[in-house]
């Protein structure tokens, strides 16, 4: 934090959005305030309370078995190459030297599942309130300006904005691209979001990277295939 704040700014506060800084500077402020590693806190706060057995920010040797080969798409060669491998050689096999708020986690579709629920519950799930309803709907909703957004259509294209810490959507360019509905593309190969208006939640998890924040064909097709299945 002391490099990051020495640095000059790219804009004025609340200007223009910026991805993945504030999240890692986020974390190490729960870290601060509640005396606890972040991956703690995120086990007791949310996590356990969810059932998600299977995430956290490395993987235990006892479950490496059921970790799967990452790749990349090496585009001089025309070929798959490994970006990660599984088990005990993965980049998730040990605990990382910075929990970063911005990203890291690994997990499982079943995890994923029970937050989006809970998201999309308005912070409950069963009995348990993990983030009050109004949280959860600041968080849900369009943050930004027109003109703070610009410049980011790197990852926004015309059709999203941020809400708090995930993408909203607020532009029907496509039949999934629902307004209200809310999640990321994670650059591992993963897209998973939640659509109040259809009451809908859809996870993807490949093995590929992204090549860039355009979302690959399989993506599109997977979504287009949700929404056209949904009654």
């Amino acid at each position: 934090m002391q490099h990051l704040g020495s640095l000059p700014l790219m804009a004025q506060p609340g200007e223009k959005w910026l991805y993945n800084h504030s999240g890692d500077v986020l974390g190490i402020l729960i870290e601060r305030v509640t005396g606890k590693s972040l991956g703690t806190f995120l086990r007791e706060r949310i996590f356990e309370p969810l059932g998600m057995k299977d995430t956290a920010f490395n993987v235990p040797a006892s479950q490496f078995y059921r970790m799967p080969t990452s790749y990349s798409f090496n585009h001089a060669t025309n070929k798959l190459e490994v970006y990660d491998p599984a088990g005990r050689d993965s980049s998730w096999a040990l605990p990382p030297p910075f929990e970063s708020g911005a990203g890291g986690l690994v997990s499982t579709v079943d995890d994923y599942f029970a937050f989006l629920r809970m998201m999309l519950n308005k912070g409950r799930l069963g009995p348990k309130q993990i983030l009050s309803r109004a949280n959860v709907e600041m968080m849900t909703s369009d943050q930004l300006t027109p003109q703070q957004r610009e410049g980011a259509e790197f990852f926004f294209g015309t059709h999203s904005s941020w809400g708090l810490g995930l993408g909203v959507c607020i532009h029907r360019g496509e039949v999934y691209q629902t307004p209200g509905r809310f999640g990321w593309d994670g650059g591992t190969g993963t897209s998973a979001y939640a659509d109040p208006v259809e009451g809908l939640i859809g996870i993807l998890m490949t093995q590929r990277l992204m090549d860039s924040p355009e979302p690959p064909r399989i993506f599109t097709d997977f979504w287009t295939q949700a929404y056209a299945a949904a009654e």
